[in-house]
């Protein structure tokens, strides 16, 4: 896949979050165009971007790794990148405080930005079946894992047929997600506690629910504001100066449904993910150590 014809926005700081690479579900291809198409001088990976509770060694697309090719060259061009941990990737949480070049692996962080200071964490401690019952999340995450390829199925023969797409998946996601919501008063909770620590904004993700809102605290307004998801809902948060925090979706961006080049020009960190994996890694350690490979833009 080349990369956008288009300019580069600019953009302060970009949250994404529950990318879950190494699943079906994951929408790598558009995440990776996304990431192509904004120059962030600050991206936050607010957890769960690699899933390591379905990790197989049996499925990684090429596509997953030029994600990670292309995190590892912006952090390469000097893009502060934090990774806060998620559930799904909580093994991360034992190496909290690592830095590697400008990645830094952490499980929150505090962002003092102009329009007020913005806490950022993936959210899964507001979780009750998280925090009471894991083994049913887990289950949970391998059911939905499976859903999404019978979603897919079912799309093929609804398409031969000419018929509309569903999106079982994401009904199913939804209810079980407000449910979870309903029960733990997820951002209520977020909201209030952020207040307590006099924070203006509280950012999470976990729930897979695009939101920015203003939410009534006993400490006054904290807005809070939810990355959503790169497997349904393909969005993510931005923020610049001058705008505040804004919502981005993949979805209603014209430049992200141009059709791609018929004849993509060549890209080499592209087809560099074909590469053995030993020679990746080596690779891509160069990359997140300052030394980037050649820039082909």
């Amino acid at each position: 896949m080349s990369g956008p014809s288009f300019k580069r926005r600019r953009v302060e700081v970009a949250v994404v979050s529950d990318v879950h690479l190494g699943t079906y579900g994951c929408h790598a291809t558009e995440l990776l165009r996304y990431l192509k198409s904004i120059r962030p001088r600050v991206l936050v990976l607010n957890g769960d971007i690699i899933d390591i509770w379905q990790f197989s060694k049996s499925y990684w697309p090429a596509a997953h790794m030029r994600a990670v090719r292309q995190l590892a060259g912006l952090a390469a061009k000097g893009v502060r990148i934090h990774y806060l941990t998620g559930n799904h990737d909580e093994l991360l949480r034992k190496f909290a405080g690592t830095r590697l070049g400008a990645l830094r692996i952490d499980n929150k962080l505090v962002l003092d930005l102009p329009h007020g200071k913005t806490w950022l964490f993936h959210g899964d401690v507001f979780d009750v079946t998280m925090r009471h019952s894991r083994w049913l999340a887990r289950l949970g995450a391998h059911g939905y894992d499976l859903l999404i390829l019978l979603n897919r199925l079912v799309n093929w023969g609804l398409l031969k047929l000419g018929r509309p797409r569903v999106a079982l998946s994401k009904a199913v996601k939804d209810r079980v997600k407000s449910a979870v919501n309903l029960v733990s008063a997820f951002e209520q909770t977020a909201a209030d506690i952020a207040a307590d620590r006099g924070y203006r904004y509280v950012a999470c993700g976990h729930i897979h629910c695009p939101e920015i809102r203003p939410v009534a605290t006993a400490q006054g307004e904290v807005v809070y504001l939810n990355s959503g998801d790169w497997v349904e809902n393909l969005t993510a948060l931005e923020y610049t100066s001058e705008a505040g925090w804004s919502l981005y979706r993949y979805a209603t961006d014209p430049r992200m449904q141009q059709p791609e080049p018929t004849t993509p020009a060549p890209d080499e960190a592209d087809t560099a993910a074909d590469m053995p994996v030993a020679a990746l890694l080596a690779d891509l350690l160069l990359e997140m150590n300052g030394k980037p490979a050649p820039e082909t833009r």
